[in-house]
């Protein structure tokens, strides 16, 4: 099967090197060959910061990426940075294109700029930006894994989250179940966990999974989880598209990512 790393916060500037260290040893391990981040790449968007994160994704020696811009990763302070050119430093650190695709003969990722400098926080999808994202799953492979990535989740499991939603989540949700998303990975609010959509609506055309990240290896960790990333492995059999997400978190005493829980799709 091909393998999938999704990384999300790992807010470069409060990162945790014993974590940073054990990731890479991971990704060494498991041999993904794609590394899917789904922003706050950084703290505070500073230089250093990028470069940093730059260097650690070259350290990991994954084949192919697609990273995101999260709300962490625009100018917060430099007001004058943060109005006129807002994702310059990111653009310098990962390329011009703000909303990139990686398509693959196995997977296809597109992903979606959530964040606006005009927002300090919440995130917001347009109808625009609903519809460019459904009409590029429509044109999928039948054997591509068809996965969107937004920064803010369209799903939480607790009311304390609701307010992180993506604005715009429930029309987006179901334009692309519509058009054959399987997966819908995000980060945001540090609390990792993977959730059926279609088992939460079952009017929704198509199956489609939430899957959260947590912060990879910042020491901002909240809530009950640790540093915590996903592995994504799928397949084409010939007929039919299979996927299983695992969810693996730091161990303090192991010094190591384990596995702690496993759904198939």
């Amino acid at each position: 099967m091909n393998v999938a790393l999704h990384i999300s916060d790992t807010h470069f500037g409060t990162e945790r090197p014993k974590v940073v260290r054990a990731l890479e040893r991971l990704s060494l391990a498991q041999k993904p060959d794609v590394v899917i981040f789904s922003g706050d790449i950084t703290q505070r968007a500073r230089a250093a910061e990028f470069f940093a994160a730059t260097s650690f994704l070259d350290r990991l020696a994954i084949p192919s990426r697609l990273v995101i811009a999260g709300n962490h990763d625009v100018p917060l302070f430099d007001i004058v940075s943060r109005l006129l050119w807002p994702y310059a430093r990111y653009k310098r650190a990962f390329g011009p294109e703000l909303e990139p695709v990686l398509d693959t003969p196995s997977i296809l990722v597109i992903g979606v700029r959530t964040t606006r400098r005009y927002r300090h926080i919440e995130g917001e999808v347009s109808a625009r930006q609903i519809d460019r994202v459904a009409r590029r799953l429509q044109q999928a492979g039948h054997n591509q894994l068809r996965v969107v990535v937004t920064h803010q989740p369209v799903y939480v499991q607790h009311d304390a989250d609701k307010g992180q939603l993506l604005r715009g989540h429930q029309q987006a949700i179901r334009s692309w179940a519509e058009a054959g998303a399987d997966l819908i990975l995000g980060g945001h609010i540090h609390r990792p966990f993977m959730s059926g959509l279609h088992h939460i609506d079952a009017s929704l055309p198509h199956p489609v999974w939430a899957v959260q990240a947590g912060t990879a290896v910042s020491s901002r960790i909240r809530h009950d989880s640790n540093n915590s990333i996903n592995l994504i492995r799928y397949a084409f059999d010939g007929s039919t598209r299979r996927c299983v997400i695992e969810r693996w978190d730091y161990d303090e005493a192991g010094d190591a990512f384990t596995m702690v829980a496993s759904e198939a799709t």
